[in-house]
This record gives structure tokens, sequence and C-alpha cells, in this order.
């Protein structure tokens, strides 16, 4: 009954859940299943947070990065990461200008507002490299110039977890600037045969620009200060504060998550209680987003890696070792 109170009461939160809802309906034209995904990709984008994407090939990763950004009407860029990739080809580069007798920056494609990075894994060091400062800091800095990025500016960025030739590991300093690592996994039976039915209705053929923008530039601004403003209680920031000391004080853990890591839970669980139409962040918020903020930010020790256990197996027990605040 507090909910539909709110509800009635609350009329800007409505109109978040309502803006929510139309994007997961567009999304949803061509993506079958694959909803925490989804959720969670929206969630990143109203916490202004970047997102890593990984999951085998075929299961929509690049499709569902390019529908959110369909659904916004902001700029949109796509980068092919490859081996011979240079850090100019993402940032730009410095060209002489023959009329002016001066130097001119052209923008790179990283000059866009949601940025999908395709393959990152694929670039080697330098090139990855050059994403660090506009990811965490929102500039690029060329020849002593700084150059904001327009907001938003989001970077989702997809690997293949299982292919290792011709990739290079992402160092720990850029997965820690990634909000979310969503895995995802195959469809089920029932979403397959969906995705086959639809795939044959529409004749093979995925028309992208029958995807309406429901936000602007404007309006996402606008959402992500109503998330940054959601009501989070002392005991839940605490709960917080307590999984992610777990990880720097657990044995099957060599490298526990950094302070960046529990402010990204609390403003992604204030995004996932927004998006569910809450006011007010909940105990089932922040566990439904830890195992994603924290799975790619903890290295663990080689006995448990030898054991076959994964960072999101013992990143899950650590939550449920831990007593929830009510």
């Amino acid at each position: 009954m507090e909910e539909q109170q709110l509800f009635e009461t609350d009329a800007q939160l409505l109109a978040f859940r309502d803006s929510v809802d139309r994007i997961k309906a567009e999304i949803g034209l061509f993506i079958v299943g694959q909803h925490q995904m989804v959720e969670l990709m929206i969630a990143a984008l109203l916490s202004n947070g970047h997102i890593l994407v990984e999951g085998v090939p075929g299961v929509a990763k690049t499709m569902a990065s390019k529908l959110l950004g369909k659904t916004l009407n902001i700029g949109f860029s796509r980068i092919q990461f490859t081996p011979d990739l240079m850090p100019s080809d993402v940032l730009g580069t410095s060209v002489f200008n023959n009329q002016s007798g001066k130097f001119e920056f052209h923008q790179g494609p990283i000059f866009s507002q949601i940025v999908l990075i395709d393959e990152i894994n694929r670039a080697p060091a330098k090139t990855q490299a050059a994403l660090f400062e506009a990811m965490e800091e929102r500039q690029v800095t060329i020849d002593g110039n700084t150059y904001p990025m327009q907001p938003p500016f989001i970077v989702i960025s997809t690997q293949n977890p299982i292919e290792q030739e011709g990739t290079y590991r992402l160092p720990e300093a850029q997965l820690d600037r990634f909000l979310f690592k969503i895995e995802v996994g195959y469809p089920t039976l029932e979403e397959e045969t969906r995705i086959l039915t639809e795939f044959h209705e529409r004749n093979g053929l995925n028309d992208l620009n029958a995807i309406q923008p429901v936000l602007t530039a404007e309006k996402i601004l606008e959402l992500q200060e109503i998330v940054r403003q959601l009501h989070i209680d002392s005991n839940l920031i605490e709960y917080i504060v307590k999984i992610v000391h777990a990880t720097r004080n657990s044995q099957d853990i060599y490298m526990g998550a950094s302070p960046r890591a529990s402010i990204n839970i609390m403003t992604a669980s204030k995004a996932i209680a927004a998006i569910r139409g809450r006011s007010f962040v909940t105990p089932e918020d922040i566990q439904y987003v830890t195992p994603s903020v924290l799975h790619h930010r903890i290295i663990l020790t080689p006995e448990r890696e030898m054991e076959g256990a994964t960072a999101h197996t013992v990143v899950q027990q650590l939550v449920e070792g831990i007593e929830v605040p009510r």
C-alpha cells in the first residue's frame, strides 16, 4: 500500500517509471528475454555509469546496446576494436590546416554520448588506456588541450569471455571504471523458440528504424538527478560497506573491491529502486545490483580458481553471509 500511495502523490516518479517502461517496450521489439541485461543497462544509464557486457557471440550483446542507443535522442557512435587500432583512431588527432597555419583537433568517435565499443578486449593496452580519462573524468586531453565530453556520456563495451586468440585482458584500472559487468547467458527453450518465430515473421530483417526515441539528453540528465536524490537509510549504507569490506577480508579473494565499488552499489541500487517505482532503496535492490558491480572488481585466490569457483558465486556467498538490515 505504501508503494501505491507513493505513485498517487508523486507524479515525477510515475513519469520516471513510464519512461523506463517505454524504453523496455522499444527494446523488446527486437530482444526476446534478457530482462536482467536490459534492466541493468537502463539502470547504468540512469546512474551515469559505463557498462561492460560479456557473453558468447550471438546472444544480442551488440544488438541490445544499439537498441538502447536508438531509444535515446542523443549522439551515438560505434567503435570496432581491433589489434591494429591506435589511440588516435578513438580519441582523434591534430591536423595541420594550411589556410590558417595552425593545427586543428579533429574529434574521434569517442566524442559522442552513447559510445558502443565492440570487442573491447581485441585492442592492445595503449588503445584501451586511451579510454581511461574519458570514462573517469568525462574529458580528453590532447596536446595539452582538454576537451570535455557532452553529457550524458556512457560507454557500453562488449567482450567475448571464451575466445583468447588475438585478445588482450582488460587491466584492473579500466575494469574498475565500469559500473556493471553484465554477463549474458543463453536464452531458454521458450525464448529461443520465440526468437526464431519473430525472426521468421520479419523475413529475417531487423529494421532498427522502427525504434522510436524515448528520451532526450535533457530528460536523461533530469532522471539522473532524480536517482541521485533517492533516499537510502543509514543502515543500508552500512550494509553496503559491510559487503564491500567482506571482499577485502575473504580468504577466497586475493584483491577486494575499492570504495568506488561501494559508491557504485549505492548509486545503482537507487536507480533500480526508481525503476521499480520507489523513492527509497531496499536491501533487495542492493542484493540485485551487487554481483554485477563487484564480480569484475575482485580477483580470486589461485586456489579458489583451481577449484572452479567464479567471482559471481564468491560474491553471492559473501552477501548471503551478511545480516540483512530490517
